[in-house]
């Protein structure tokens, strides 16, 4: 919101905003819609940046769609349905695909965390998650959620508390011990924490395998590295070029597949997916729900914060 007002005092008859929703709570978006219908009565004209469809179809009057590079076209929001500019963004038809949630009455549990805190973020929380299940984390920022995530994860330790997995307790000082126990984490600040950005696809996918695919003396198998890379690229439907473009060169949504990917190599029992979908359009985010429901299906035991 500080952007915000930044921009508004000076005076533009024009303002684009590039995805300003992204850091707001639901009040603070409440009150930058109201600021720009206020502009927008006053003749400002508004160019509005976003892949949430829920917000292009509530503030705005036409919709511009691009991909890949190429404008698509642009139509009436009033008069357009929703699913005609999503299928415009992503170039095809997406369905709501349901799936069926299965009996997990008498499935072991795979990660059981009992009364952990830290400091003054994190308070007497205890949970489980089974395996083949998928359990969600909700709340605003600042809730909690993200120190949970980290403090899991080795990333932040607890001062208290217990973190059991299939049934024995384990000791998580640092990320490299949470890896070890079978945990593996996708931060919600990919480029940050999830990417080595300068690094291509192929060795980001095996950041953190590099030590199976490392003899003693330091050398690292690059043919098996490219089969590894090369499919799951395929299975991920990663669209680069090659196994060795630049990761940074990649849109959003196929970074966040290729953080995947490197958890998936390393074959984590326990994934912690802190908001996959952040930042990557409708296409990728349908491809990132039916990759989620696929790892439960296949016995992962998933945390989705969001």
């Amino acid at each position: 919101m500080i952007e915000i007002a930044k921009a508004l005092s000076y005076r533009s008859r024009v303002l684009i905003m590039d995805e300003p929703t992204a850091a707001l709570n639901d009040a603070e978006i409440v009150e930058l819609f109201a600021i720009i219908a206020r502009l927008k009565a006053e003749g400002v004209g508004i160019v509005y940046i976003s892949h949430k469809m829920d917000e292009i179809r509530r503030i705005s009057d036409r919709v511009t769609v691009m991909r890949d590079g190429a404008l698509v076209g642009t139509v009436e929001a009033a008069h357009t349905p929703i699913s005609r500019i999503i299928a415009m963004t992503v170039g095809r038809e997406l369905t709501d695909e349901r799936v069926a949630i299965p009996d997990l009455s008498n499935v072991p549990v795979a990660l059981e965390v009992r009364n952990l805190s830290r400091g003054t973020e994190l308070h007497d929380i205890s949970f489980a998650v089974k395996r083949g299940e998928i359990l969600g984390f909700a709340g605003l920022m600042g809730a909690g959620r993200i120190e949970l995530a980290r403090a899991i994860f080795g990333a932040e330790p607890a001062d208290r508390g217990q973190i059991l997995i299939h049934g024995r307790e384990v000791r998580i000082r640092t990320p490299a011990d949470a890896v070890r126990a079978g945990l593996g984490y996708l931060s919600e600040d990919r480029k940050q924490y999830g990417l080595a950005l300068g690094m291509d696809v192929r060795a980001n996918i095996a950041l953190a395998s590099m030590p199976r695919h490392t003899d003693a003396p330091g050398r690292i198998d690059e043919p098996a590295l490219a089969r590894f890379a090369r499919s799951y690229i395929d299975r991920l439907r990663i669209r680069t070029p090659s196994d060795r473009r630049e990761v940074r060169l990649l849109s959003g949504g196929n970074q966040q597949k290729v953080v995947i990917a490197k958890w998936l190599l390393r074959d984590c029992d326990i994934l912690i997916f802190d908001e996959p979908t952040r930042g990557i359009d409708v296409g990728a985010k349908a491809e990132i729900y039916r990759l989620l429901n696929d790892l439960a299906a296949q016995g992962k035991a998933i945390i989705v914060i969001s």
